[in-house]
């Protein structure tokens, strides 16, 4: 099935439970903290039902149409369908929602692809990626533990329970599980939350290796999420970033949660725990959103930093120009990277097809490394305009203040009232909190950079780069030496 937006929305009314503060939120789509970031996930619905948009966002499999980001690719043109379509999801949002639908859904299809990785849950595994389609699910992850929890002796020392999430408890019809995940951003706004570990895990930390999915408004489970942004973007004109896609982060904190056991797909495997994600096309499927979706809020940034330098003229000096060429030759490094996935795309067992790794993983390594260095060339390229403007602007609904507001803020090249609209949208995504927010969610996107950079050493062909030195210097020797054959 494909849902609409206004499906969407009633499936969030479903009892869950979120913190703000000692604050209990139980239905997000009319709470002032979430209820525009819910509208945003119901737009993206829409725009998959729309019959204008079928053959591009949707496919069919026996009869029956699907999200795009639920099919498993067995050729380039499979890839290719699906990088158009996470750039028309990315696009509803210019970037800024990392974890839209499209996001774990494209882990759980990888997995789908290579089920017998999971050794006994393998059956659940592909039950579940037919739930997902089947019923249009929105899932969140949370599949890091807590930082408070990377030194379990030092709860176990005073008696006290490890606060990373862990198995308390098996019965009969599944698990029980309890403690803490991070970080599930998001899932305020998901139909549920798949729970597992993309960190590797200690041999001995089977209680800890349980991967599964559960639904927010699951019995015990509750989420505790940071200060929402939305709640001070009242207005629109003035924050119309934070206004619309604030999907706020979460910590996940279960309570005795039970977990049927057909919704179980790791257990008392510390190492399959990790390896679900790498020796299946998971991370990858995943990751290339990530890539197409830091693309398109590229884009953006490209856009705004020269729109920026028009409205005072400064487009037209050298240095300024040659500063907007960088930014242009970033982004189009960007798209290179991302077109060479598809380009090189890798076959995989049982005929399917994905996502040239190495190439995705350098990419995933480009964003981290780049994200903070572009936000500062756009804030340089800002200059103090973003502070000249008036407060709010309610300088328009008085008739003097507006005359002198038109009068002196505007500029050769643009209006007062379109330069202030142009300034508070770029302080929204290079100075704001929402801003600062995205500065360290783009950090740590994907992991900490060294778990980033040891995907990049994982995948890398190393006997071929080892080669290419060896058979150099055995092309060469010293003066003198004796023949190879009379070598030792």
């Amino acid at each position: 099935m494909i849902k609409t937006g206004a499906e969407h929305l009633e499936s969030l009314r479903d009892g869950r439970v979120v913190y703000i503060g000692r604050e209990k939120v139980t239905d997000v789509t009319n709470h002032p903290a979430f209820r525009h970031a819910a509208q945003s996930i119901a737009d993206i619905y829409d725009l998959k039902a729309d019959p204008a948009n079928r053959d591009s966002m949707t496919f069919e499999d026996n009869g029956t149409r699907y999200s795009l980001y639920f099919k498993r690719a067995h050729s380039r043109d499979d890839l290719a369908a699906r990088t158009a379509m996470h750039r028309a999801i990315a696009a509803t949002s210019h970037g800024l929602l990392g974890r839209s639908p499209d996001h774990v859904a494209s882990f759980v299809t990888g997995m789908s692809t290579a089920p017998e990785v999971f050794g006994a849950f393998a059956g659940n595994l592909t039950a579940y990626y037919q739930h997902m389609r089947a019923n249009d699910i929105y899932a969140a992850y949370a599949v890091i533990p807590p930082q408070a929890a990377r030194n379990p002796e030092f709860y176990q020392k005073q008696n006290l329970p490890i606060p990373t999430l862990r198995v308390v408890r098996e019965d009969d019809d599944g698990l029980v599980i309890s403690g803490m995940k991070m970080l599930a951003t998001g899932a305020v706004i998901a139909n549920e939350i798949w729970i597992g570990n993309l960190i590797p895990l200690a041999p001995n930390q089977l209680a800890e290796s349980v991967t599964c999915a559960v639904p927010c408004n699951a019995p015990g489970l509750t989420l505790w999420a940071r200060k929402p942004l939305e709640l001070g973007a009242q207005v629109e004109f003035e924050n119309p970033l934070t206004y619309r896609f604030d999907e706020t982060d979460s910590m996940v904190m279960c309570d005795q949660v039970k977990v049927p056991w057909e919704k179980v797909f790791v257990h008392n495997d510390a190492v399959l725990a990790r390896d679900i994600y790498i020796k299946t096309p998971a991370h990858c499927y995943g990751n290339h959103q990530s890539n197409v979706r830091f693309h398109t809020k590229m884009q953006l940034l490209v856009g705004l930093a020269s729109r920026i330098t028009q409205a005072s003229g400064a487009d037209q000096i050298p240095a300024v120009r040659e500063t907007l060429g960088r930014l242009a030759a970033l982004e189009a490094t960007l798209g290179g990277m991302i077109a060479g996935q598809l380009q090189d795309a890798e076959a995989w067992p049982a005929g399917h097809t994905t996502f040239n790794r190495r190439y995705m993983y350098a990419a995933l390594n480009w964003c981290t490394e780049n994200h903070s260095a572009i936000i500062d060339i756009v804030r340089e390229l800002c200059g103090g305009g973003v502070f000249q403007m008036p407060a709010d602007i309610s300088v328009m609904q008085d008739p003097e203040l507006r005359a002198q507001f038109e009068t002196f803020w505007q500029t050769p090249q643009m209006g007062a009232v379109a330069r202030m609209k142009l300034f508070k949208l770029a302080w929204d995504l290079v100075g704001s909190e929402f801003a600062g927010r995205h500065q360290q969610y783009e950090k740590f996107y994907a992991g900490a950079s060294f778990i980033i950079r040891n995907h990049s050493y994982r995948e890398a062909p190393w006997a071929h780069f080892h080669k290419v030195v060896d058979d150099l210097m055995a092309g060469y020797d010293y003066p003198g030496a004796p023949p190879a054959s009379d070598a030792s």
